[in-house]
């Protein structure tokens, strides 16, 4: 496996102009399904690069599929690129400053993700170019991660048929390889409706849609104890209907998460709180329309890939961090709580926790932890339904940092950042030409995979009627 130096080089040759697509991303950013700018900075991109693109796949505006090479074996590189509301934050900072109050932000580390897979992929088809490699390497450009699911569109509509495997990553405060299942998930939106009236004068004329929300939270808070340990069930109320209390309210909405470990037990609790949602209509005399927001299916892990994986992670190794590298993430570690950090600092065995104490970047890898499940949801799990897949993850925050803060933000243009990123695309565009070079791993992480399904075949959340919305 001589190809690391020669993958690294064609990664630091760019490296320039991947920081900088990063940064326009997270210049730009946009939510779920509106994707726009920011899809067309990686598109264009690729085609620069030479790749092939094909624009608005799975009836995606902002979803598509660049590819390079023809022929077997055929590699998916996945990229994100979603944002999300109310994180909006200066670059660079230690305190909270939005640039726009209450404007979006990449509280995910999208920006860093999308482009560290667009490097990887463009490092592949160099490594292709120079080597005379055989084979097709893609890269989906997959909107709508955080809410909605793009990847199920892009798996119900088959475009994964002919790919052999899946690689993506993921910003985070540790590099490693992130080889866990992960939470069935299913959003639906309750729009309650009711009547109007003085609160005070005709209150026995109103029905209050507002009343039938509350009473619905009331239902699914009971119905917590009855249902898997393991399930997940989360709400915001999106719409109070108004802010007058001597109005009946006639209009009011709840947005619900619902999560469980495999695809059958999250829509059988989607059910139950349908029912409640039904029960309340019933109780206050309102009508209820629930809306079909998104879905993601659980994760199913490979072993093979993921092994394979971290011997390249390990093969990488970590970045060279600088002074100021460190003490950012010393004054970021200032502004997060004690459990925050404290949480963050584990690892497979005692030896790894010890050396995480009184760090501020994860400067090292630690061993291989193995498989494990995690409480989250991702949509790359409708991907490893259908083609064996793996992920890794590095360290583009300080030590501590949760995700979907402003934290994240202030720190996803900055240095720490756009190294963990050029970290992840020389891992992935190290494992893809590994893999393309040694039928052997497909082999045997598709006969894992297959075994790991056991006969079962995906079967798509998203309802047959359902198409993606156009923002």
């Amino acid at each position: 496996m001589g190809f690391h130096k020669t993958i690294s080089n064609f990664i630091e040759q760019k490296q320039d102009k991947y920081i900088e697509l990063s940064e326009r991303i997270w210049g730009c950013p946009e939510l779920y399904f509106a994707e726009h700018r920011s899809s067309e900075i990686l598109a264009g991109a690729l085609e620069e690069e030479g790749f092939e693109v094909q624009r608005k796949v799975a009836g995606l505006e902002t979803g598509f599929v660049a590819s390079f090479g023809s022929g077997n074996p055929v590699i998916a590189v996945l990229g994100e690129f979603d944002a999300l509301a109310g994180l909006s934050q200066k670059k660079g900072l230690t305190e909270y400053d939005p640039v726009e109050a209450g404007g979006n932000g990449h509280g995910c580390g999208h920006n860093l993700l999308g482009t560290g897979s667009l490097a990887a992929a463009v490092a592949v088809k160099e490594y292709m170019q120079e080597t005379g490699l055989e084979g097709t390497i893609r890269y989906y450009g997959c909107p709508a991660e955080e809410n909605g699911s793009g990847k199920a569109y892009m798996v119900r509509a088959g475009l994964f048929e002919d790919v052999d495997l899946a690689f993506s990553w993921h910003p985070m405060t540790k590099p490693s390889v992130w080889h866990v299942s992960t939470l069935a998930n299913y959003s639906v939106r309750y729009r309650f409706q009711g009547k109007s009236a003085h609160a005070a004068a005709a209150p026995h004329l109103g029905r209050s849609a507002l009343d039938a929300v509350e009473l619905m939270n009331v239902g699914v808070n009971y119905l917590r104890e009855h249902m898997v340990s393991e399930a997940r069930i989360h709400y915001a109320i999106t719409d109070t209907g108004g802010a007058s209390p001597n109005v009946v309210q006639a209009n009011a909405e709840v947005l619900y998460l619902i999560r469980a470990p495999k695809m059958k037990q999250v829509q059988e609790l989607t059910e139950r709180v349908n029912n409640i949602a039904e029960g309340a209509a019933l109780m206050t005399g309102t009508s209820v329309e629930a809306v079909f927001e998104g879905a993601a299916s659980d994760l199913v892990p490979n072993t093979v890939l993921a092994e394979t994986m971290y011997q390249h992670l390990s093969a990488i190794g970590v970045p060279a961090y600088d002074e100021q590298d460190y003490r950012f993430a010393e004054e970021i570690q200032a502004t997060l709580s004690r459990e925050d950090i404290e949480a963050d600092v584990s690892g497979p065995d005692r030896e790894t926790v010890k050396k995480l104490k009184n760090k501020a970047i994860a400067d090292f890898i630690a061993p291989f932890a193995g498989e494990a499940a995690m409480a989250g949801s991702t949509d790359v799990g409708d991907v490893s339904w259908v083609v064996p897949t793996t992920q890794c993850l590095t360290a583009c925050f300080a030590l501590g940092t949760p995700l979907h803060t402003w934290q994240v933000v202030s720190q996803g243009a900055m240095p720490i950042a756009h190294k963990g990123m050029l970290q992840a695309a020389k891992v992935i565009a190290s494992t893809a030409v590994d893999a393309m070079e040694n039928q052997e791993i497909i082999d045997k992480a598709t006969a894992e995979w297959k075994d790991r399904l056991d006969g079962e075949s995906y079967v798509s959340l998203i309802p047959a009627e359902k198409t993606p919305p156009k923002r």
